[in-house]
């Protein structure tokens, strides 16, 4: 089969890459090896969407489309430090609507699936996996494990940090694993959360309260890998009542919804995110620390500015060629390696207990509290 352009991975990051390439002159073909899956109830992966992407989404053609029943807006947002620091961020003050969307991945994931099943220039291929790559001068070529070949321009590797597309182009990169787990689980509250995300850098970890509709939150704990596979272990009410405590109690009662599930937590760079008839897209291309909550995020701006690359690129101008691409490479490289360093450098002054380090990355914290413009502007970064 000849396409134009292959992306490995109908992740959120690849489905959106392909939705952004509607009505462009290229035949796209995904690969994928399961139709996503809705949970039987809420669904324990969430997602922080910042307004950029919201508008992203917009473009094309997915927000519109998500229940908003099952979407809440953060209206604020509480951190505090491990010790008295606290610094807080509204989005009233900020002159916008909203700080951010939660999401369940799934209800993305779908709508996504939907959409590009929908489009005219997209084959998807599920199930399917690949077998093997081989990169030529004038083509690239996929096989697939059940026997069908795919000849392209160009091929997109979306598919997750342990891409399997990324070794196949004998891309290397950098991991730097944090010995965490992101531990994650949903509950209901006794107390309304008012649109209001928390946040607790603790000594046992960085604890974060995202607000679901109703009164109900999700929780991202992360913390050194022992303390991880023990909450994981506990009973639904001795995590309910762990949770609430390192919380300070703020919601009141916790109620488990979603069983508790943890992840490890590593940071990947890749030294380059394109080459001869490629591009690295989302977890394939870059991986940091979810304090920031910024993972998909990034993945989407990545979707958005490679098909901005790609349908700007004029006739004579050849999709896989790698000066093609270069554009796409240099757009993103700052706001990645800006995240990067910034969650990687929280993470790192948070995990010592010295205390010239406790006192001072909480009075930084409340000075920056104190100060609109510079509170300001790392709101309005953030939200792209």
């Amino acid at each position: 089969m000849k396409v134009d352009i292959v992306i490995v991975g109908g992740g959120l990051a690849g489905l959106a890459l392909a939705a952004a390439l509607r009505g462009s002159r290229y035949a796209v073909a995904v690969v994928e090896g399961r139709v996503p899956q809705a949970p039987a109830g809420l669904d324990a992966r969430i997602y922080a969407i910042s307004p950029s992407n919201a508008a992203f989404l917009a473009d094309i053609g997915i927000w519109k489309h998500l229940d908003a029943a099952r979407m809440q807006a953060v209206e604020r947002m509480e951190v505090f430090g491990d010790r008295s620091g606290h610094i807080g961020f509204s989005a009233y003050d900020t002159g916008v609507s909203e700080l951010a969307w939660i999401a369940e991945s799934s209800l993305l994931h779908q709508e996504l699936w939907e959409t590009v099943k929908r489009q005219a220039n997209v084959q998807l291929l599920c199930p399917a996996r690949p077998e093997a790559l081989t990169v030529g001068e004038h083509a690239a070529t996929l096989q697939l494990a059940d026997g069908r070949t795919l000849v392209a321009d160009l091929v997109i590797a979306a598919d997750g940090s342990d891409s399997w597309t990324r070794k196949a182009l004998g891309v290397a990169v950098d991991f730097r694993h944090y010995e965490q787990l992101g531990v994650v689980a949903n509950f209901a509250c006794s107390e309304p959360h008012r649109g209001t995300a928390f946040q607790w850098f603790r000594e046992d970890g960085i604890l974060a309260w995202l607000p679901l509709p109703g009164k109900r939150i999700s929780m991202v704990w992360s913390t050194p890998k022992a303390n991880g596979e023990a909450l994981c272990t506990l009973s639904p009410a001795e995590l309910c009542a762990r949770v609430a405590a390192a919380g300070e109690h703020r919601l009141g009662a916790l109620e488990l919804l979603t069983p508790p599930a943890g992840f490890p937590l590593r940071l990947m760079r890749a030294p380059r995110t394109v080459g001869p008839r490629f591009a690295l897209v989302g977890d394939a291309a870059h991986a940091i620390h979810p304090l920031s909550g910024h993972g998909i995020n990034l993945g989407f701006q990545d979707a958005r500015v490679l098909a901005e690359t790609l349908n700007g690129l004029r006739g004579f101008e050849h999709c896989g060629d790698v000066l093609s691409l270069r554009p796409y490479e240099r757009r993103r490289r700052e706001e990645v390696v800006a995240l990067q360093t910034m969650t990687d450098g929280l993470f790192r002054l948070f995990v010592p207990q010295n205390a010239p380090l406790v006192w001072l990355r909480n009075t930084g914290m409340n000075l920056t509290g104190k100060l609109p413009v510079l509170r300001d502007a790392l709101v309005r970064y953030a939200l792209g």
